[in-house]
């Protein structure tokens, strides 16, 4: 098991929390601060995720905050965990990572999910339809042709300036089969919501890589897992840290809102028996505790995955100790080779 995770790669996502008591400011400081902290451990990549109408989440303009984000920083790669594609038009992600990729070369990546990454009601507010992206194979297609003409059989009149011709890597997200497949049949490389879908985790992974077919992109499958992560100096100190994770999820399933709230004791006088069944099982694959049992459960994970790269998630509500768990997951890493 250790040689799995000896060979794996580290990466970020972030979701920009706004913790309570702080405001979007305060949490695009932290954000940078992160970024630059994991960039001196030797992280890859940096990804922010597009979310709406959460308080807890800063990152609705996620284009935007990626450009802060790679102007802050030297080698990192800095992308989108993900760009919620059927919310926007696809020329305007292509000209958005256009304009990136023209500012930071060689440094953006382009991950792409289907759902809205919101309510219902704000995902109209957003699309201004009812779609439910089930149109996401389609403008796929367009997106990519913006950056890469000879993927259409027809002669655009309308370029992406800039953006074409420019090579910004293209990922597909998911959290269920349907990205899987897309990505595998595409050839494309493909990031798994382990994080938040547990269950659909091996299937998914299963799915991808016998779906897929070589192409100019890649030779071959490659998966990344996003993974929650709280490392702390002790098992007991890291499952305190970890009941704000909890809370922000129970918040999500009692339709609460709420900015990401501070670590409790006891998380027994907060859920219901049902939702702390709930609850364990949508955070199945969180990695909680010490360096010693970080390193075994992250072992283990890397084994059963394959994974070529591990996204950590850390909902840590003291930035501090957030940037602690970053530095121990790195230890453990570079420990192992």
């Amino acid at each position: 098991m250790t040689d799995s995770l000896s060979k794996v790669k580290l990466s970020v996502l972030d979701l920009s929390p706004i913790v309570a008591g702080a405001t979007a400011a305060d949490a695009f400081k932290n954000t940078l601060s992160l970024a630059q902290y994991t960039e001196k451990l030797g992280y890859n990549r940096f990804w922010l995720a597009e979310h709406h109408n959460m308080p807890f989440i800063a990152s609705s303009a996620t284009s935007v905050l990626i450009g802060h984000v790679a102007a802050g920083t030297e080698r990192i790669r800095v992308g989108s965990g993900g760009i919620m594609l059927p919310n926007h038009s696809p020329l305007i992600i292509a000209e958005h990572f256009g304009t990136l990729e023209s500012l930071f070369p060689g440094r953006i990546d382009l991950g792409l999910g289907r759902a809205p990454g919101t309510d219902q009601r704000t995902a109209y507010a957003l699309r201004r339809s009812r779609n439910n992206g089930q149109d996401f194979p389609e403008l796929l297609d367009e997106l990519r042709a913006y950056f890469d003409p000879s993927l259409s059989e027809d002669s655009r009149p309308v370029k992406a300036v800039p953006g074409e011709n420019l090579n910004i890597p293209i990922w597909l997200l998911g959290s269920s089969g349907f990205s899987a497949q897309l990505a595998g049949q595409l050839g494309l490389p493909f990031s798994f919501a382990s994080h938040f879908s547990p269950d659909n985790t091996l299937p998914a992974l299963d799915l991808y890589r016998r779906s897929f077919t070589p192409s100019k992109d890649l030779s071959a499958p490659y998966a990344m897992v996003g993974v929650n992560v709280i490392a702390a100096e002790t098992d007991e100190r890291a499952h305190y840290l970890a009941s704000t994770l909890q809370q922000q999820f129970l918040n999500l399933i009692r339709n609460t809102e709420s900015p990401l709230p501070p670590p409790v004791e006891n998380m027994d006088e907060i859920w219901s028996d049902y939702e702390k069944a709930a609850l364990q099982q949508q955070l199945g694959s969180s990695i909680i505790g010490s360096k010693e049992t970080v390193k075994e459960k992250l072992q283990q994970f890397a084994e059963e995955t394959q994974a070529d790269e591990l996204m950590v998630v850390s909902q840590i509500y003291d930035h501090e100790e957030r940037l602690r768990s970053f530095e121990i997951v790195a230890e453990i890493i570079e420990e192992s080779k």
